[in-house]
């Protein structure tokens, strides 16, 4: 496949993920003829598959997104596994974000940013104007009750803002981009969880040895024991990878 503008799909458990070779077909894929696409964009790992598997809700929220891409390791494996010869490789959600920031700065595209506290959203925009020249045209931090959603809504849609991204963690991010697009169809919604405290350097990720390794998920355990519980789950993923159940 020569166009960079396109991707291959794969399908694992039932969703087809998008095959992203690199950072940069990922960009080229998202601004296809230089025209950002529009839609939902979702980071897959192992969790949000186990999640999809038992919560329909989840698995119908991730389904009709547009722009799955393979964020873990082990779903990158397992499309190497069930398809032999492909050429994807792993694409950080956080590092995506980053990249598109870095764009959206350099073309001038408005973007728009929810989720976080108040402090690391504050310093999140700081950021971004700072580096990339950003063109953030409003903001809202993670604390909002559902009465003012509909207030939020129309803000984003008046603001022109043509990237989204939402920063509340699964499924709370999902369930918010689906119901803002009924309003402002016309944009690039992004769920980024955690990435705002990544990039304001709040919290800390893995070295970049750990991640060329494919063990960031080692070292945020080793970081943060209580996440064991988590890690436990995801053996029966591993089950469905090595008996060839994807």
């Amino acid at each position: 496949m020569n166009n960079l503008s396109d991707a291959p799909k794969y399908r694992i458990r039932g969703l087809d993920l998008l095959g992203w070779r690199d950072m940069q077909h990922a960009l080229d894929y998202l601004y296809a003829d230089k025209q950002l696409r529009e839609g939902t964009l979702i980071a897959i790992n192992a969790e949000k598959i186990l999640t999809a598997e038992h919560d329909p809700n989840i698995r119908q929220l991730i389904a009709d997104a547009e722009y799955k891409y393979a964020d873990g390791i082990s779903v990158v494996r397992s499309i190497r596994k069930k398809y032999p010869g492909a050429l994807v490789s792993r694409v950080a959600g956080a590092d995506l974000w980053e990249a598109l920031m870095q764009r959206a700065g350099a073309e001038g595209t408005p973007v728009f940013l929810v989720g976080g506290k108040p402090d690391i959203l504050a310093q999140t925009e700081e950021k971004l104007r700072r580096l990339w020249g950003v063109n953030i045209v409003g903001s809202q931090d993670g604390y909002f009750s559902d009465v003012q959603r509909p207030a939020l809504f129309a803000r984003i849609r008046d603001s022109g803002a043509v990237i989204v991204t939402v920063a509340m963690g699964s499924p709370r991010q999902e369930v918010l981009m689906r119901d803002c697009r009924e309003v402002h169809p016309h944009a690039l919604y992004m769920g980024v969880g955690g990435t705002y405290d990544v990039f304001t350097g709040h919290v800390k990720r893995a070295p970049k040895v750990w991640q060329n390794m494919g063990l960031e998920w080692l070292y945020r355990l080793l970081s943060q024991p209580s996440r064991i519980k988590r890690q436990i789950k995801l053996l029966r993923y591993l089950v469905w990878h090595y008996s060839g159940k994807l």
